[in-house]
């Protein structure tokens, strides 16, 4: 064997053996049991980071390892191809955004491949495949046809830079993510799928997954935000255009004493109705389409009402009335359009309240005592009695929604109901580089379906991105189609479906991928649900409520007997870097900067850097580290080994060069140990060598059970303690025993140089496909433990003694100690106690 481990060949050379030899190949026929280890698909940017490496590192220890231990593993890899990055590529480069986005795929594709991850490439996939986009069109007609799919006007987020509608979560701050142009509202006709008729099941169904982190658990939960409230109806003291009241929903009905004013959205037909008759009112609805609809954009944008001059009756108190505004934090499409404000116990109503000179009434307070208290600064939301609330006065909470509900529904102006945050999914995107939504539109007939024999509806080629805007809407020939009820003349739908439509049944079609339809049944079933999924936290509402929607919704129409999609789920830390500005304020990258005489500098200057803090690796800060250098340098297991080896794996990971120099030596320290490994017919060694055999035997059900657990920071741990314990035992069979077996135990980590290793130390096969190592039981029970001996109960030395000695063996060891001799100084101890397998204490 040659001194040194040369990754430049050795990494090469056996990714090459793999791929001819379909090692990682996943079978649906085979009898073994099935394992499918899944990380999130990659958005085809251009370059993989190390976040990517970190993610699919992980997954990968845990497919070879699975494979190991006799199972048929799929571990496969595809692109999440789609969005507007492509489309603002074409724009910038003047490239058609499928060129840009497949010459990415390849590059990452070669990046991945380097690391030697254990993939099965045969079922790569893109989304922006016609072969994966149009059974996506086939699953989306499935569904229309089943009722699950519907289209309506709806007051949506909409980026006038990008020119596309954003969902909630897209809109940051008030600004588009991608864009950050300011986000307006629009009412648009927008497809939406029925993600609210699953809300119940997919609430409880969140008790079964009990393989999922619980902070996941319970931010889905909030998010389909399941509440008991009260819709009621606002009767107006003085009929107005054309409407004698308005329906209101609370949550809190306990605190409708506590109301001084009653707001409509800027879309409520009253509202409407009010601004045909007033051009004021009409000018302040104009002005409320300039703010976005998320909770965030509502709860941080600056409160503005208008005052129609309208009251209604409180429907306690028949002498009271509050007035009604119009406000541009109340959104038609939550709740009935119209709220009651409680300024004293919600934030909104507070700032609304403030500005507007309207009363703030406590009705919430930590005790009866408390209610004379004020409300200043902020509103107070916690928990408490209920006071200035008349006959609820002392009340709980609790008991108070109840009292409120009861007497609602006994006089006619109000009812309990259960409602929920969820809202059905909008699934329409104005823009080209999506999946083309299969529908024609008809003058005569309506929505019309796609015939299933036309599938795919395929992107036009020739489209152009010189103007902002879709270009399917304005594409000359495209959009033209023969209605296929009628003949008659009719349009294609322009826009495309959400992306996240595209990684909501990835995984279906990643076990099973037919040519005439999205999955085969049998098939899909015999893989799903995935058994361990890993990915980012960033993605733990959206993508995975989506992908649990539609597992579900498929199971709801007989095309698939699967509930949920992922068994497991791990969500890994961030990969973090120091950040580095220049003296004038620029982000510099590390390669960029440099230490001379102790002091960060510019490299190509001199000049100083400032350094700030450690972040998140992110383009914006330029603080990222490239991979591909990396492995130039130092080889793909290096790279792998320190990805699991310096932090626990649901915690953010520092990059350091410190850091990956160590996992290098450490990769060559295990190929010194395997080129020096002594042969089996060496000298035995007595009791070091059933002390190795011990330890070897304890590594291995410790690594096994490490890796199981995710915890790949320990397992790494465990191979640096057995290789410690090698180093120091003299040559015996054992010690070379123990050097073979470590070569098995890294190889999921550490694949390249074990199977370097195993070739040449003459064994025939792969290590990838060679057997974990069995621990003998007999040798993971523990028969020594280590004992504590003090001197009037300060700690003079440890002692190892068989497990189970008797309390003479015990004391007669301490007595011996040289440590305790010192202190004794030749007395004998007054007293002697002794506590069997843990301490023995001398009093002198």
């Amino acid at each position: 064997m040659a001194s040194r481990f040369n990754p430049s060949k050795a990494d090469a050379r056996w990714q090459k053996v793999w791929d001819e030899a379909g090692t990682f190949r996943a079978s649906d026929l085979s009898s073994r049991p099935k394992a499918y280890i899944l990380e999130m698909f990659p958005y085809p940017s251009g370059r993989i980071h190390m976040g990517h490496v970190r993610n699919y590192t992980m997954g990968d220890v845990l497919a070879r390892y699975r494979r190991m231990t006799g199972y048929e593993v799929l571990h496969p890899m595809g692109w999440d191809a789609f969005g507007m990055p492509a489309e603002n590529a074409a724009m910038e480069r003047n490239v058609h955004p499928g060129e840009w986005t497949w010459s990415n795929i390849a590059t990452m594709r070669g990046q991945l491949k380097r690391l030697g991850f254990a993939l099965d490439w045969s079922r790569e996939l893109a989304t922006c495949d016609p072969d994966y986009y149009g059974q996506e069109q086939a699953l989306f007609l499935d569904l229309y046809a089943a009722g699950l799919v519907y289209r309506k006007q709806s007051e949506v987020n909409w980026d006038p830079v990008d020119m596309t509608v954003l969902a909630n979560e897209q809109v940051i701050d008030g600004r588009g993510w991608r864009s950050g142009a300011l986000v307006e509202r629009r009412k648009l006709n927008q497809w939406f799928l029925k993600i609210t008729d699953f809300a119940e099941e997919l609430l409880d169904g969140l008790d079964a997954l009990d393989h999922w982190p619980d902070k996941v658990r319970l931010m889905q939960r909030n998010w389909i935000g399941k509440s008991r409230g009260m819709r009621f109806r606002f009767r107006l003291a003085a009929p107005a255009a054309g409407h004698d009241g308005f329906d209101v929903f609370t949550t809190r009905p306990d605190t409708i004493f506590g109301s001084s004013f009653a707001a409509l959205s800027p879309d409520h037909p009253i509202a409407l109705a009010l601004a045909q008759q007033d051009d004021r009112i009409a000018a302040f609805i104009d002005e409320c389409k300039k703010g976005g609809t998320t909770a965030a954009e509502l709860e941080t944008a600056e409160k503005k009402g208008y005052d129609t001059g309208l009251e209604v009756v409180h429907p306690l108190d028949p002498e009271w009335r509050l007035p009604v505004y119009i406000a541009n934090f109340v959104l038609m499409d939550y709740g009935t359009g119209a709220i009651f404000g409680v300024p004293a116990h919600d934030q909104r109503d507070f700032e609304f309240a403030s500005k507007y000179g309207l009363p703030i009434r406590r009705v919430v307070a930590a005790s009866v005592e408390e209610a004379a208290r004020p409300v200043v600064g902020e509103a107070e939301s916690g928990d408490g009695v209920l006071v200035n609330s008349r006959f609820l006065d002392g009340m709980t909470v609790e008991a108070g929604k109840a009292e409120v509900i009861r007497r609602a529904e006994s006089e006619g102006w109000g009812e309990g109901t259960t409602v929920w945050r969820l809202r059905d999914w909008g699934v329409s995107r104005q823009r080209y580089w999506g999946t083309p939504i299969p529908i024609i539109h008809c003058e005569q007939c309506g929505p019309v379906p796609v015939p299933r024999d036309q599938l795919p509806v395929k992107l036009p080629e020739d489209v152009s991105f010189d103007v902002p805007g879709n270009p399917l809407e304005r594409h000359p020939t495209w959009k033209k189609a023969d209605c296929p009820q009628c003949g008659g003349g009719a349009e294609r739908e322009t826009d495309t479906l959400d992306t996240f439509v595209d990684s909501s049944w990835y995984f279906i079609r990643f076990a099973s991928q037919p040519a005439d339809r999205p999955f085969d049944r049998t098939i899909a079933e015999n893989w799903l649900p995935v058994d361990q999924y890993i990915g980012g936290v960033e993605h733990a509402i959206l993508h995975l409520l989506y992908a649990r929607f539609w597992t579900r919704a498929l199971k709801r129409i007989g095309r698939l007997d699967v509930e949920e999609p992922f068994r497991g789920l791990f969500t890994q830390g961030m990969v973090t870097h120091e950040t580095y500005r220049s003296e004038d304020g620029r982000w510099l990258s590390p390669d960029e900067v440099e230490v001379r005489d102790g002091v960060w500098v510019e490299g190509a200057t001199g000049a100083a850097v400032e350094t700030g803090r450690i972040e998140k690796m992110s383009k914006s800060k330029r603080n990222t580290v490239d991979p591909e250098p990396i492995v130039d340098q130092y080889g793909a297991d290096a790279v792998r080994w320190f990805m699991l080896s310096d932090s626990p794996p649901e915690r953010d990971l520092e990059w350091s060069e410190a850091g990956i120099q160590g996992a290098w030596r450490f990769i060559q320290r295990l190929w010194r140990l395997a080129s020096e490994a002594p042969s089996p017919s060496a000298a035995p060694a007595g009791d070091d060598a059933a002390a190795l055999n011990r330890k070897l035997h304890r590594t291995i059900a410790a690594v096994a059970e490490n890796i199981e657990a995710l915890a790949f920071n320990k397992a790494v741990a465990n191979i640096y303690e057995l290789a410690n314990a090698i180093e120091k035992a003299p040559p015996s069979p054992a010690r070379a025993a123990a050097v073979a077996t470590m070569m098995r135990l890294v190889a999921p980590m550490v694949p390249h140089v074990a199977e370097e290793a195993w070739a040449a130390a003459g064994n025939q096969g792969l290590v990838a496909d060679a057997a974990w190592p069995e621990a003998d039981p007999a040798l993971l029970v523990e028969d020594e433990v280590t004992i504590a001996v003090q001197v009037n109960g300060k700690l003079r030395d440890t002692l190892v003694a068989p497990k189970g000695a008797p309390r003479e063996a015990l004391e007669e060891m301490a007595l011996a100690s040289e440590k305790v001799v010192r202190v004794l100084e030749g007395r004998p101890p007054r007293k002697v106690i002794v506590v069997p397998d843990r301490l023995v204490n001398l009093v002198a």
